[in-house]
């Protein structure tokens, strides 16, 4: 199994790294021709509007929406925003290139700036719960989940209510960053979906 991770801007060291101790081939993604032979892409957490400008520079958004009609794809924190095909407060578009695949609407920074940072624990409907133990859930800077439609839907909420994950077929967002944590439960789950496209 081969996964690339989106490498223009943001967390994809530490995706790279909990892939690598899954025992999984991680590659870097820079540039279209990266693309070539891989089984999943990870979009990570950065700037969202930063990510999407360097995939336009770099020629890769008509590339990942080939990629992306063939094979799963994780967007975490920036890359839930990159994903959406809206962004709330009427902004999609405007001054922010965007996959524009997936059926949620996201806010950006819903959560409050860098010292509003905090960790959660989540009950995460798609994993095998009987292990009992919530997922250790790192906002930082963190979209919201707006709304799921279509044929997207809730796989996890904060205590208040709060969307924070999606799932969309072969398709996986989230508000927060699971790749700063040492529990490798949403990355082996990404894997299991990779292997049922297999």
């Amino acid at each position: 199994m081969r996964i690339g991770v989106l490498a223009l801007q943001g967390a994809f060291i530490e995706h790279i790294k909990m892939l690598r101790a899954l025992g999984v081939e991680a590659v870097e993604v820079r540039l279209p021709a990266d693309l070539e032979g891989l089984d999943g892409l990870i979009i990570p957490g950065g700037e969202s509007t930063t990510i999407g400008k360097l995939a336009v520079m770099y020629g890769l958004m008509e590339p990942l929406r080939q990629f992306a009609a063939q094979k799963p794809l994780w967007g975490t924190c920036a890359g839930m925003i990159f994903m959406a095909k809206e962004i709330g407060n009427g902004s999609a578009g405007r001054d922010q290139p965007l996959l524009g695949i997936m059926d949620v609407e996201v806010e950006r920074n819903a959560f409050g700036r860098q010292v509003d940072s905090f960790e959660a624990g989540l009950d995460v409907s798609v994993f095998a719960n009987g292990d009992g133990e919530p997922f250790p859930a790192v906002f930082i800077r963190a979209p919201r989940l707006v709304a799921a439609k279509g044929e997207a839907w809730v796989i996890a909420k904060l205590a208040d209510g709060t969307a924070v994950a999606a799932q969309q077929g072969k398709w996986l967002v989230t508000s927060f960053h699971p790749e700063l944590t040492d529990d490798l439960r949403f990355h082996k789950y990404f894997l299991s979906l990779v292997a049922e496209e297999k």
